[in-house]
């Protein structure tokens, strides 16, 4: 494994990929869904946090987004399996997809 010599944080990812902060951080918060490592938390204060992709951790995530929006059915059900928030979910399932 590579020597990891910076990250982005989850914002700046969303940003990148067109993608709504709210749905990677559903995404990432289950750590098992991107490869060990892929995920760095950066402690801001005594207990602030924010979270981080490594670039393996930004390509992972791209390709799962690609995968889950092959039909509209895969990506409705790629949402209700990664996205506790129902609120959330129903807010992404009504845009058009991308």
């Amino acid at each position: 494994m590579a020597t990891v010599s910076h990250v982005c944080t989850l914002d700046y990812v969303a940003r990148m990929l067109g993608e709504d902060p709210e749905l990677l951080e559903a995404i990432v918060y289950n750590d098992d869904n991107l490869t060990y490592g892929a995920i760095i938390s950066v402690y801001t204060g005594a207990e602030e946090t924010i979270t981080a992709l490594t670039d393996d951790g930004i390509d992972d995530l791209k390709d799962m987004l690609r995968d889950a929006r092959i039909t509209t059915e895969t990506w409705h059900a790629f949402l209700d399996d990664f996205v506790d928030d129902e609120d959330l979910v129903a807010r992404i399932k009504a845009q058009s997809p991308q």
